[in-house]
């Protein structure tokens, strides 16, 4: 076998050395998650909280791999971005921002982390209250949860894309909520963050992409935004955008000294990954920052906000497609929710949510590397995640 393949082969799902990798850093960013949800209370600043989280990725990420000889990239995949109530996404402020969270804020969770490149990212939906959600809130959370269910029953082996397009709008319209537009799910590939295959979130004469099917051994980072609405959100005020990722095909010679000392400092420290601009020289990362913009040799992640009034719901979760079915390797659990709307008299809705994950295997086969096994080394075949409780309303089960 040459180099190359063998190269091509490591990057699979059939090694099991990549699966370990995704489900690495699929562990730190579910435990990072929980860190940034437990310092989310009234009057905490947000920033200190993104600082928090990307700091723990950074000390766990780092921990791994030390003592091997080749040396192995890990870290922040997506800066730590803590989004509240109208804000859709992406907001991670600067360090003198003063931005506090305030008691009844719907607060979305954003984060990412890799290890050698093979990504787990995970979002998640959370009110800053005691007790149940209920009213408006609830059913806008449990619109993103029951799309995000029924989608990891549909981002299987022979569907296709828009198969999960059409899905997750109807099953937002049950409680009367909107998918928010422009938002992408991408299939995730060794240190590529948005990958070709996407599944489109709304389908419109503007947004389209290209049709797409599933297959095994494939990474998708599964993406759902629900508002309460029009799913039309806007650009309100650039100078909030604070991550950026390094466009490595384009190439401009840049005028502004400024400009020259940021773009050389990213390409030393964020050459692939998405980072936020905290993470600069700070003083002269704005000036430098719009000109490398400018010349598209930076992708913008927009800070976009629905009306105010508005409410939006986030869930983000990264899903292996093995062998033996799906794995959905980051997640956490909900508060509990009791939403105005119901799926019970949906039939089509309820049928989703009853397939399983998991796939029996027929016959024998080839055995792939990489799948987990039992206690005892049984390859798990079998199994069947518990189909989701189309009575909950959205409350899922614990993971």
């Amino acid at each position: 076998m040459s180099d190359d393949e063998a190269k091509e082969e490591e990057l699979d799902l059939t090694s099991s050395d990549v699966v370990t990798k995704y489900k690495s850093a699929a562990e730190i960013v579910n435990k990072a998650l929980q860190l940034v949800l437990s310092e989310c209370k009234p009057k905490a600043k947000i920033v200190d909280i993104c600082e928090k989280g990307d700091a723990f990725i950074r000390e766990q990420a780092g921990n791994m791999y030390k003592n091997v000889k080749k040396k192995i990239e890990r870290g922040v995949a997506f800066p730590t971005c803590i989004s509240v109530n109208n804000t859709v996404c992406h907001f991670s402020p600067l360090a003198g921002d003063e931005t506090v969270l305030e008691e009844n804020d719907i607060v979305k969770i954003d984060i990412g982390c890799h290890i050698d490149g093979f990504i787990a990212v995970v979002a998640h939906t959370h009110v800053l209250q005691e007790g149940p959600v209920t009213g408006r809130a609830a059913d806008v959370i449990a619109a993103s949860n029951t799309a995000a269910e029924v989608a990891l029953r549909l981002v299987r082996p022979g569907k296709k894309n828009k198969d999960v397009t059409e899905a997750i709008q109807k099953v937002a319209a049950t409680y009367d909520c909107k998918i928010v537009e422009g938002v992408l799910s991408h299939q995730l590939k060794q240190f590529v963050i948005d990958g070709n295959k996407v599944v489109l979130s709304v389908s419109n004469s503007e947004a389209r992409v290209d049709e797409a099917e599933f297959e095994e051994n494939e990474v998708y980072a599964v993406d759902i935004v629900t508002s309460t609405g029009e799913g039309k959100p806007k650009l309100l005020d650039e100078k909030q955008t604070t991550i950026y990722k390094r466009a490595v095909d384009k190439n401009y010679h840049l005028k502004m000294k400024s400009s020259r000392f940021i773009f050389s400092e990213i390409n030393q420290k964020f050459p692939i990954m998405p980072f936020t601009a905290r993470a600069l020289e700070e003083k002269r990362a704005r000036l430098g920052l719009v000109e490398c913009v400018n010349h598209e040799l930076l992708q913008p992640y927009p800070v976009l906000h629905e009306k105010p009034g508005d409410l939006v719901a986030h869930i983000k979760f990264t899903v292996l497609l093995m062998p033996n079915g799906s794995d959905r390797i980051t997640s956490h659990p909900l508060q509990q929710l009791q939403p105005t709307k119901t799926i019970d008299n949906d039939p089509e809705i309820k049928a989703w949510l009853s397939l399983g994950t998991k796939t029996k295997k027929k016959g024998g086969g080839k055995k792939k590397k990489g799948i987990p096994r039992k206690k005892g080394g049984a390859r798990d075949d079998t199994a069947e995640t518990e189909p989701m409780d189309a009575t909950s309303n959205g409350a899922p089960a614990q993971d």
